[in-house]
C-alpha cells in the first residue's frame, strides 16, 4: 500500500500547540501503516513546501507545446507532473484539511489546482467529464474551531466531495474534529470524537 498524506494547515508545529489536523492525519497514517505491513508513506507538506498559485503564467505553460516551453514554463509543468504522479501512485490519500473562514486553506486549493488537469486527471467526453484518478481511498481529516458538520456553514465537505469526485475519487471518508475553540471540555470532546472515528475506520 502506498499512502499519500497532504498537510495543509498554516501551522507548522505538530505538537499540542500546533496543527490539530496534521496531528490527527499523522495518527491516521500511522494506524494505516500498522494495519498494512510494508505500507509506504509519502508526506506532502504544503506549508513547509508551498505551491505556487494558479495564475496566467501557469496556464500559459500548460497550454504551450512541450518543445516550445521556456525553462520556467517547463519547471512549472514538471512540478504539476510530479504532484500528479504522487497522487496516481497512491492507493490511499490522507488529507489534513483545517477550516479557515468556512473553507479549505489556500495551500490545499493550490494543490488541487495543480493536480486537476484536463486530459491527465480528468477528461471531457460527449457524456460529460470523467475522472481519471480512480481506485483510491481518501480520508479527509478536517478540524474546526466551531461546530459546522452538516450545517450550511460547512463548505469543506461539499467542495471536496465535488472536486475529488470530479477527478474520479468517490470513496471519501471525512473525520471531524470540531469545537476546538469552544473551551477545554469542547476541544477535548472534539479530539476524542475524531480519534474514535479514526480507530473505527482503521479497525
Amino acid at each position: 500500500m502506498n499512502i499519500l498524506q497532504i498537510n495543509s494547515s498554516v501551522r507548522r508545529a505538530q505538537d499540542e500547540q500546533g496543527s490539530v489536523s496534521t496531528r490527527l492525519a499523522n495518527e491516521l497514517s500511522a494506524r494505516l501503516q500498522a494495519a498494512h505491513a510494508g505500507a509506504a508513506l509519502n508526506v506532502r507538506d504544503l506549508t513547509n513546501d508551498p505551491l505556487p498559485v494558479l495564475d496566467e503564467e501557469a496556464l500559459g505553460a500548460l497550454f504551450t507545446a512541450a518543445d516550445a516551453r521556456t525553462a520556467e514554463q517547463a519547471e512549472r509543468v514538471n512540478l504539476s507532473d510530479r504532484l500528479i504522479d504522487e497522487l496516481q501512485s497512491a492507493d490511499v490519500i490522507v488529507i489534513a484539511a483545517p477550516m479557515f473562514n468556512f473553507h479549505i486553506s489556500a495551500q490545499l486549493k493550490n494543490w488541487i489546482d495543480a493536480v486537476a488537469r484536463a486530459g491527465v486527471t480528468f477528461k471531457y467526453t460527449e457524456q460529460g467529464p470523467v475522472g481519471l484518478v480512480t481506485g483510491k481511498k481518501v480520508y479527509v481529516v478536517t478540524s474546526r474551531g466551531g461546530v459546522h458538520r452538516d450545517q450550511p456553514s460547512d463548505h469543506i465537505v461539499p467542495y471536496l466531495r465535488t472536486v475529488l469526485g470530479f477527478l474520479g475519487m468517490t470513496d471519501v471518508e471525512f473525520i471531524f474534529a470540531e469545537g476546538l475553540n469552544l473551551g477545554g471540555d469542547a476541544a477535548a470532546r472534539g479530539l476524542a470524537s475524531a480519534r474514535a472515528q479514526i480507530a473505527e475506520l482503521t479497525a
